[in-house]
């Protein structure tokens, strides 16, 4: 059976950082068109409009959407519209009310939909929560700590309305959190640093309810961390580099199973995910960790911060 055809859109860092070699080796996926202002990638048809794409390519039955936020509705709209099954990149949107929005619409279509939170298909994801299922949870502490400079380069955008900063990492550790806690957690304070010159905030504090913490860093330019340590009544759960090593009580858990480490392992297993969606029709639109941002904004105190530049 041949491979689906699929369209990316937003070819930017994260596209040709993960997407495109995703894709490339992926046996489910063909890559055959790509939209985007700038960026293009070797050897496939290139367009600007989303609309354009659409109607030249009505072969093409699938979309991935690497846009940043803001722009993204309007583009996963018209793929839905044009009755196309649709891959949303982390978040799956700017604000809650769109990803409703999108996901009656593909309901209505009758086509699939994925909200694909990367760090979830990180190696050692499923087995803490595996083991945590049936444990008391009497803490968990999230430390994420990176460097934006690092991470996203002169992208003012993150730090724009609609960009989440600090939380477009942030994101991740809550998606792990929300992946394997085995009961729900809500925001019960936030703490915020919003540099002078900036809309969103570059470091922040959050305090859940069942004694859950996180702090979340972007201008850490030395060591970066990213780690999740849950104590519970049957001992010590420890996820390191976002999710890819494990110790129970300090000993590493070995039994990594089959696929790649790291981010190179994370996407191809989202286009596995994807593409299993398509077959059966089905939709994937978890947004918990989108909850816990917006409810960070809400509830959040501001606190003005030195200013930041790239």
């Amino acid at each position: 059976m041949p491979n689906r055809r699929i369209a990316l859109a937003g070819i930017g860092k994260i596209a040709l950082d993960q997407h495109v070699p995703a894709l490339a080796a992926s046996p489910d996926w063909d890559l055959a068109a790509t939209v985007s202002r700038k960026g293009r990638v070797d050897g496939v048809p290139a367009f600007t409009d989303m609309e354009e794409m659409l109607a030249a390519h009505p072969e093409i039955d699938t979309v991935s959407l690497c846009l940043p936020p803001v722009p993204r509705f309007a583009a996963a709209a018209a793929a839905l519209r044009a009755g196309r099954h649709v891959m949303l990149e982390k978040p799956p949107g700017a604000t809650l009310a769109e990803c409703h929005a999108l996901r009656a619409m593909a309901e209505a279509a009758g086509v699939s939909l994925f909200a694909s939170w990367h760090s979830r298909a990180a190696r050692m994801v499923p087995a803490a929560k595996a083991w945590l299922a049936g444990r008391n949870v009497e803490t968990a502490r999230i430390v994420w700590r990176e460097s934006v400079r690092r991470w996203h380069p002169g992208q003012d955008w993150v730090f724009e309305p609609g960009g989440m900063g600090v939380f477009d990492p942030g994101i991740n550790a809550l998606s792990i959190l929300t992946e394997i806690l085995p009961a729900s957690v809500h925001l019960r304070d936030a703490m915020l640093e919003v540099p002078a010159n900036r809309q969103s905030p570059i470091a922040a504090e959050l305090t859940f309810s069942g004694g859950v913490s996180a702090e979340f860093d972007w201008r850490e330019e030395e060591v970066q961390t990213w780690d999740i340590t849950v104590d519970t009544d049957a001992g010590r759960l420890h996820l390191s580099e976002g999710g890819e090593t494990m110790r129970v009580d300090g000993v590493q858990v070995t039994d990594r199973g089959p696929g790649a480490d790291g981010p190179d392992g994370e996407y191809p297993r989202l286009y596995a995910r994807m593409a299993r969606l398509v077959e059966t029709g089905g939709i994937d639109m978890d947004l918990a960790p989108l909850v816990h941002v917006a409810d960070a904004f809400l509830r959040g105190e501001r606190r003005t911060v030195e200013a930041f530049d790239f």
